[in-house]
């Protein structure tokens, strides 16, 4: 255990992150741009499309991913497949692409977390733009084509409205495809790296659509694509890495005081701002509560102090945004914020405390687990809920345990769709912290899971966070997997 967790340390840094066939598609069309770079890209399209013919994550099978990712892959084949490879996967995806488009209508309702970011303006455009290349039907009164109209409604609403580095859009500018360029204020949309929100796929379209060959963007790509030649979700995210993962290792006892620790506890520190805290990246100009509510309760376990008020900038009338202008709060946002309140010792008598329990309690409903908009499995957020309340609202949580021990499997594992590493780690977390504050948990529940922990944390991890698709951030999983481990042994 020891030797794990020395070697997680030492790898932490800006951020590890598979590649996506969503953001390795944009960066494909480079190919008058940068050729080596768009080269190298279309290779990992070529040797990542699914046995069905489609792209995506294998599993779990997210209609929303494998939509946008599929039109985006396809779109580049279309572009630059000229070899006879390439015409074959070309007809081989047009095969999945209208199956997975014909039936979307039904399958983007059956994800039960809702759309990936920046979905309902992105994969319009991108509909379209495979209309015209011939590679989908005409969508007409089907939901890409419904769709189309509700981002024309939003493009005539945000005409007056710039898109800058300040704003979450930025993230997804792409979504402005050609006709919405005017949206974009393009001196100031770029982050001192070069990236646009610090996402390839943005700066990808920037690079070849806005401001075609920008040196900037292309240092920054060149920089984030990985050696097998695919680009991941967003990079760098050294906030959200650095944090989640030393939060997941401040449950270990006796691990607080490891000494190699305190130059990522220093950076994520100098990453705060006094009244806005940090975003996922030191280097986004983006603030938002739900890395600084984590950040807030990791640096304090270590014994380190900022300022509470840029926890509670974030406070609404009835709960915590998230981002500002956002569509639907952030479930994992508020029980982050709930998480720093509680270590900051505050109680059900502070007013802050009391709503975000009673948002938690809404938006939980009749369901004994909670879902949340960044994660598609349940156990992440209602695993995190149960640490953040154990001790402030106990009430509420006690049929989550019960859900939790409930959906144990026979072997030991846990999982939504498929038995998981990450999945059976944060119930194991929670179910410790249960344990330790409120209740007792059966020894052998905790045993029986860290032993198919143990056997299969090594396996790859799935792609069950949500982002423009699905990504996996590798280290922030492994360290969960680690420090439950640890707690069960």
């Amino acid at each position: 255990m020891t030797d794990l967790i020395t070697k997680l340390i030492n790898e932490i840094g800006p951020g590890h992150m598979a590649s996506t066939a969503y953001d390795t598609a944009w960066a494909a069309r480079l190919g008058e741009v940068d050729w080596n770079l768009s080269s190298r890209a279309l290779a990992w399209l070529a040797e990542n499309q699914l046995p069905d013919g489609s792209w995506g994550a294998p599993a779990p099978m997210y209609y929303h991913d494998r939509v946008i990712c599929t039109l985006a892959a396809m779109i580049a084949l279309c572009y630059r497949g000229r070899r006879e490879h390439d015409k074959l996967q070309i007809q081989k995806g047009k095969v999945a692409l209208e199956r997975i488009v014909g039936s979307a209508t039904q399958g983007l309702l059956s994800d039960p977390n809702g759309a990936t970011v920046g979905f309902e303006m992105i994969a319009p455009t991108l509909a379209a733009e495979a209309e015209k290349l011939g590679i989908i039907k005409h969508q007409g009164d089907r939901i890409l084509g419904r769709l189309s109209k509700l981002r024309a409604k939003k493009l005539a609403y945000l005409k007056d409205n710039m898109i800058n580095r300040q704003v979450t859009i930025a993230f997804s500018a792409e979504m402005a495809g050609t006709d919405g360029k005017h949206m974009l204020d393009i001196k100031n949309l770029q982050e001192s790296n070069g990236s646009v929100g610090v996402s390839p796929s943005a700066t990808a379209y920037f690079a070849t659509y806005i401001k075609r060959g920008d040196a900037a963007s292309l240092k920054y790509l060149r920089s984030v694509i990985k050696p097998d030649g695919g680009l991941p979700n967003v990079a760098p995210f050294d906030v959200f890495e650095i944090a989640w993962t030393l939060w997941n290792l401040s449950f270990i006892p006796g691990l607080r005081k490891n000494g190699k620790l305190q130059p990522h506890l220093d950076f994520l520190s100098r990453a705060w701002q006094p009244k806005r805290g940090v975003g996922f990246a030191a280097g986004y100009s983006v603030k938002d509560s739900d890395d600084t509510g984590l950040v807030y309760d990791t640096l304090l376990r270590f014994g380190i102090e900022k300022d509470l008020a840029s926890v509670l900038i974030y406070e609404e009338k009835d709960h915590f945004r998230c981002f500002d202008l956002e569509a639907n709060p952030s479930i994992s946002a508020n029980i982050h914020v709930l998480g720093a309140l509680g270590q900051a010792g505050l109680d059900r008598r502070n007013s802050s405390v009391r709503k975000a329990v009673h948002f938690l309690y809404k938006a939980k409903g009749n369901h004994p687990f909670w879902l949340d908009k960044w994660h598609s499995s349940p156990y992440y957020a209602t695993s995190h809920a149960i640490i953040a309340c154990a001790g402030i609202a106990n009430e509420m949580l006690e049929e989550s345990v019960q859900w939790l021990l409930s959906t144990q499997n026979k072997n030991g594992s846990w999982g939504r769709y498929i038995s998981t590493a990450e999945e059976t780690a944060y119930a194991i977390q929670a179910l410790w912290v249960w344990n330790e504050k409120v209740s007792r948990i059966p020894k052998a529940r905790l045993n029986h899971g860290a032993r198919w922990l143990k056997e299969h944390m090594n396996q790859p991890y799935p792609p069950l966070w949500i982002g423009k698709c699905l990504y996996s951030p590798h280290l922030v999983i492994r360290s969960a997997v680690i420090s439950a481990l640890a707690l069960a042994g």
